[in-house]
């Protein structure tokens, strides 16, 4: 029995049907486009890293920016030494000008005081025979002079009863007591002076010592 031929709408159905199949299209140019890509960019860096690694261009500029820093560090350590340096002189100037202000007139008060000590003696001298005019004349004459000399800075050293010092007593005598402390300073021949607190002249003393 012949085949009945396949009507026109079966054969219309197949075909529909084969076209909706999914087709599989070819990568293999895509795979090796794409790992052509990845070779070249592996290249690419490598080189990049070679020639950061290997430039000397690159290590010189790296070798001149240390080394000046280490300049600027010098020279910022040089700058820091002169202005200290520079702080110490003008702080020496300072106390030398000070000084200077302060001890200026010793050589003048160490000629003065001979005359406050011929007032002392002249004032001591004077016995009930001398008039109430002359010995208020020498007192208020002392106490003038010696009223100028405070003004300026300049202090009596008078250490009667005092534990002997040798920084602002000059000891002329020691004499035996039992009355009194040894070192203790019994008499004072001649007062001594300072300026604005230095020694321009140690008081002349008497010291007691053990009587034993």
């Amino acid at each position: 029995m012949a085949r009945d031929p396949q009507a026109p709408i079966d054969e219309e159905l197949q075909r529909t049907e084969r076209d909706a199949e999914p087709q599989a299209e070819p990568i293999e140019g895509q795979l090796d486009d794409a790992e052509a890509g990845e070779e070249a960019l592996a290249e690419d860096e490598a080189l990049f890293n070679a020639e950061a690694v290997e430039d000397p261009e690159a290590d010189v500029l790296a070798a001149r920016v240390e080394e000046l820093e280490q300049a600027l560090g010098e020279a910022k350590d040089q700058a820091l030494r002169a202005a200290a340096e520079s702080q110490n002189v003008r702080r020496r100037a300072e106390q030398d000008v000070d000084k200077a202000r302060k001890f200026a007139l010793e050589k003048f008060v160490k000629e003065l005081l001979p005359v406050v000590d011929s007032l002392e003696k002249a004032l001591e001298a004077m016995n009930d025979g001398a008039s109430e005019v002359h010995r208020e004349g020498v007192s208020m004459t002392l106490k003038l002079q010696l009223d100028v000399l405070a003004k300026f800075g300049v202090e009596a050293i008078d250490p009667q009863g005092e534990p002997f010092d040798p920084q602002y007593h000059e000891a002329m005598t020691m004499v035996p007591s039992g009355d009194v402390e040894p070192n203790t300073v019994m008499d004072v021949i001649q007062k001594g002076y300072v300026l604005n607190g230095r020694l321009i002249r140690p008081a002349m003393v008497v010291v007691s010592k053990s009587a034993q």
